[in-house]
């Protein structure tokens, strides 16, 4: 089923790649399935003991917006909620679901009830972790006076009343969660959910303890002092701009097996500084762009994450008159060598996309099928098809020269591909002016939620393991549309693959297919450029890290130091 993969490579690994998929490397939010596999980071967890201090430290791209479950929408904040909450499930090394906070479920024949055991649990204040825990955590996410983005859209027309419920039409107490006791939940589904199961791990649906949010207020989630946990680690210090602690949690379930004692990020924005921070030992891992991969592709502490993380151009048809012309936003599309791009400005393993739903993510059902093999690829570099609808678009809006804002984030790589995309876009498409807007992590996020924008460099990681966290972003109206895109026979099509078809796999995934095909052949809604990769330095000595198609970036429950 879904290959996905995470690997260590050595220097001749690296460069077979690169022969294989045509001199590119691949480059961010997981989405799961129940057959995933995925290759650990460091050296199986199996192969040694721990040993010597049990103290790392990571970095981070940028300051967490917040640690409230309901709240969060970012990378950085899914990674370290995702290590001091825990939901239903957690993802084990291969993406396989493991036993969270529940020991066993089952559901109905219907597919539209499942009923949760819950194992005895505590909150880091002592707290049991009951059925209740999820039903006020999964209302809070749909109460539109709490205003959680995510809430709606990942619970909204899936767990029954929830859409109701945020559009303000029914009360909370009328969600399809309940708490039959305190170590059951029922949740009623408005239909079949093929992935439900894996959208448990998802950090909206993580548990919360009313009292505690109840007690903090408008203070809680914002500073480690507000912070509460049920997960492996919790939060003991955060200081804002510039970095936080995780520490071992001893009320935590499974604690026997949580190794590492202390986690330490550090806000690091350029990769030059955080390679100095490796090498002079202050720094246990850091990311690495194309300045320094080839400096450090053979050392031993040097590997390539790939991840079915999306970077794509997103365009505001509702800010910019020349981004609603659909020739123009081919233009842009056909405009950019994503070979070029990975292989020359990334230099990390990314490699170019050729689709939205990203290769080696999931696989046609009963099939070792890819999806992204079944369908081919709907996006390329062809200077003279820019030119072409280039020429198409200015035509039918009576110019002769465009303006477009770019928007992106204002760190180190980041700048390097707006730069390379200004370039690219400029010398191939006359009388086009990109003026770049570079802007803090949290400060595009932002601007993205409030379409504030007319062309984004935006990036999108699954939610679970399944075609639909990607394709439906873009319904009419959708939460994560929010740049004036709307075609009656996608949004069909997206309405069929979850409806009528939601129990027929082939068929479903036939639709999708037929989906994003409407999306980037037909309408070049958006743009996908390439699938990240991360290429890093990870200290040797620490063993058992990996990652997995969502939620945390790296899962450190399973990790420690062997010295």
């Amino acid at each position: 089923m879904r290959k996905h993969l995470l690997v260590l490579l050595t220097l001749m690994f690296v460069f077979f790649l690169a022969a294989c998929s045509g001199g590119g490397d691949s480059e961010t939010s997981t989405d799961t399935s129940e057959d995933n596999t995925s290759e650990s980071t460091t050296e199986d967890s199996s192969e040694g003991e721990a040993s010597g201090n049990q103290e790392i430290t990571v970095t981070a791209k940028s300051e967490i917006p917040s640690m409230d479950p309901s709240l969060i929408t970012d990378s950085v904040g899914f990674q370290w909620a995702g290590e001091t909450y825990e939901g239903l499930y957690r993802l084990d090394e291969n993406s396989q679901l493991v036993d969270g906070m529940a020991e066993s479920s089952e559901v109905s024949e219907d597919g539209l009830t499942w009923t949760f055991k819950l194992r005895d649990a505590e909150w880091s204040n002592g707290d049991p972790v009951t059925a209740h825990d999820f039903v006020y955590a999964w209302r809070r996410a749909v109460d539109p006076d709490v205003g959680s983005e995510y809430g709606p859209y990942f619970l909204g027309g899936i767990i029954k009343n929830a859409t109701e419920i945020s559009n303000g039409e029914a009360e909370l107490e009328e969600l399809g969660a309940t708490a039959k006791d305190d170590k059951t939940l029922v949740v009623e589904l408005e239909k079949p959910v093929p992935y439900f199961k894996s959208m448990t791990v998802f950090i909206t649906f993580m548990p919360l303890n009313q009292d505690y949010v109840e007690e903090q207020g408008d203070k809680f989630a914002t500073e480690a002092e507000y912070t509460i946990s049920n997960g492996p680690f919790h939060m003991t210090e955060w200081n804002h701009g510039e970095g936080w602690t995780v520490e071992k949690s001893d009320t935590y379930w499974d604690s026997d097996t949580v190794q590492l004692e202390t986690i330490n990020a550090k806000v690091i924005k350029e990769v030059s500084t955080g390679v100095n921070l490796y090498e002079t030992g202050d720094l246990d891992q850091t990311e690495l762009n194309a300045e320094f991969v080839d400096q450090y592709r053979s050392n031993e502490a040097f590997n390539v994450a790939e991840k079915p993380y999306l970077y794509f151009f997103k365009f505001n048809q509702d800010n910019n008159e020349a981004l609603a012309n659909v020739d123009a936003r081919k233009a842009i599309s056909y405009a950019i060598d994503r070979q070029s791009l990975t292989n020359a400005i990334l230099n990390d393993g990314s490699v170019p996309a050729e689709g939205y739903v990203p290769s080696n993510f999931v696989s046609m059902p009963d099939s070792e099928e890819d999806f992204r093999e079944a369908q081919g690829p709907l996006v390329e570099y062809n200077e003279e098809k820019a030119k072409e609808h280039w020429s198409k678009a200015l035509e039918a809006l009576g110019t002769d020269t465009v303006e477009i804002e770019l928007l992106g984030d204002d760190t180190g790589t980041s700048k390097d591909v707006l730069a390379y995309y200004k370039n690219q876009l400029e010398t191939t498409l006359d009388g086009l002016t990109i003026n770049l807007l570079e802007v803090p992590f949290k400060e595009r996020v932002r601007r993205d939620n409030e379409a504030e924008f007319e062309m984004e460099a935006a990036t999108w990681g699954p939610d679970y393991v399944d075609p639909n966290t990607y394709l439906n972003m873009y319904l009419t109206d959708g939460q994560n549309n929010r740049m004036g895109y709307s075609n009656e026979e996608y949004d069909a099509l997206i309405e069929k693959a979850n409806g009528e078809y939601a129990q027929d796999p082939e068929k479903r995934f036939e639709t999708f297919l037929e989906a994003e095909r409407v999306l980037l052949e037909e309408d070049a809604a958006v743009a996908p450029i390439y699938q990240d990769a991360k290429a890093q330095l990870f200290r040797p000595s620490i063993k058992g890290v990996f990652t997995t198609a969502t939620g945390p970036e790296f899962e450190f429950k399973w990790a420690y130091v062997e010295e």
